[in-house]
């Protein structure tokens, strides 16, 4: 076994680390889910974890909001996972792991790991470093996983017992200031959520809670629908089949790219041939364009061109009316997501149609400058919410660089 290209000092002489196999330092414990119609098995007070309640992010974050009774762990095939032990999923999002330091029960799309030796939170963040090679392990056609004996075969490195504990007390720290920026970042979207709420006013009002000083005498807002000030229309997708459609100068834009965000560039372009021989049409820069329907939460979601761009016919493009500010609207359309996703629900259908965006409700103030103001105050939210952004993902980049070099890479995954 190799040392790591980055130690500590005091560990610079420690020697080599010891190399083993992770069913050789510990216990492995199943799941199962009790069944849901039995009511003596729910509603008890030992936690109950499935993968959706594990991060794919923080090894400390677990979601607990189901309990169990012990008569649905004598009788199911659920078990009681030591406390101190890493829940690892081992299908339906395989990698994903979190260590417990109360007794828990799982999922069967768990198989949990309970240390006999080495420290616990040095471990949970080489299996988290491990994902690649966990994945390597992936059996099965339809739901992939895999099982106790292939992850027991898993090359484990352990250094001294104190090189361990300062690995993972270095790793924990980082981890502790990703969360407090991520409480930061959450507090700011919180801000904004609760001004544009305020700043507009709410449905069936004429006038916001909140308004800017100099614009408190202008008079009422207008109640409209947005397809009474803007003209909405949507794209189309040149065919495949045709090669002379594709590949030529203008960007074309899916809803993947559709992120509250202005749109400067495409992962795809059409000729002038594909645009004249299919439904695709070019939308000037400053277009809005909203998702009808996608994967996830795509539906609903808005954006800005940046530039002159041409879009498939699942993108809705708001063509606004003069009277409109651009940044405006696309600061209301933004804040009202879960209520624009609701109105697909409706009827059964799960996509938005032009018909339904035309028919939302849209209000605004007839001085443009309020707009601009209105717009102006919220963008500089969003400059704030980007900034911090970008300064957890460093801290992120960081803290995966910093683990790659705390730990030996492995030349294999199982031996």
């Amino acid at each position: 076994m190799t040392v790591p290209k980055l130690r500590f000092p005091e560990f610079w002489d420690a020697g080599e680390w010891e190399e083993t196999k992770l069913g050789n330092i510990g216990e492995f414990t199943g799941g199962g889910t009790p069944s849901r119609s039995n009511g003596a098995y729910w509603d008890g007070n030992i936690p109950w974890i499935s993968s959706s309640d594990i991060s794919e992010e923080s090894i400390y974050e677990i979601n607990i909001s189901r309990f169990i009774t012990e008569k649905a762990v004598q009788e199911s095939a659920t078990k009681l996972v030591p406390e101190n032990s890493i829940l690892l999923i081992s299908r339906v999002g395989v990698g994903k792991l979190a260590i417990t330091v109360k007794s828990v029960c799982t999922s069967q799309d768990f198989t949990n790991f309970t240390p006999t030796k080495g420290n616990l939170i040095f471990l949970a963040y080489f299996l988290k470093l491990s994902k690649n090679n966990i994945l390597l392990l992936n059996q099965g056609t339809s739901i992939k996983g895999f099982t106790k004996d292939d992850i027991a075969n898993l090359k484990v490195g352990l250094p001294y017992i104190k090189e361990q504990q300062k690995i993972a007390d270095c790793l924990s720290s980082i981890d502790d200031r990703i969360t407090a920026e991520t409480q930061k970042l959450d507090t700011l979207k919180a801000h904004k959520k609760g001004l544009m709420q305020q700043l507009f006013p709410a449905e069936g009002e004429t006038l916001p809670k909140l308004r800017f000083s100099q614009f408190r005498d202008v008079g009422e807002w207008i109640n409209t629908s947005l397809g009474k000030v803007s003209k909405i229309t949507s794209g189309g997708t040149p065919s495949r089949s045709n090669k002379d459609f594709w590949k030529g100068n203008i960007p074309w834009v899916t809803t993947s790219l559709i992120d509250f965000n202005t749109i400067f560039n495409t992962n795809e372009y059409i000729s002038e041939v594909g645009l004249k021989g299919s439904s695709a049409k070019l939308f000037p820069k400053n277009t809005i364009l909203m998702a009808m329907y996608g994967q996830g939460k795509t539906r609903g979601k808005v954006a800005i061109l940046g530039i002159e761009a041409t879009t498939n016919q699942a993108c809705a493009a708001i063509l606004l009316n003069k009277e409109l500010d651009i940044n405006f609207v696309f600061q209301n359309l933004a804040s009202r997501y879960d209520e624009i996703r609701e109105l697909s629900n409706r009827g059964g259908q799960e996509n938005l149609s032009a018909g339904l965006i035309e028919a939302i409700y849209f209000s605004y103030p007839i001085d443009k400058s309020e707009q601009q103001k209105i717009a102006n105050c919220l963008s500089s939210l969003d400059e704030l919410i980007t900034a911090q952004t970008q300064k957890i993902d460093t801290i992120k980049t960081h803290k995966k660089g910093l683990m790659q070099q705390l730990f030996p890479a492995l030349d294999e995954v199982v031996g």
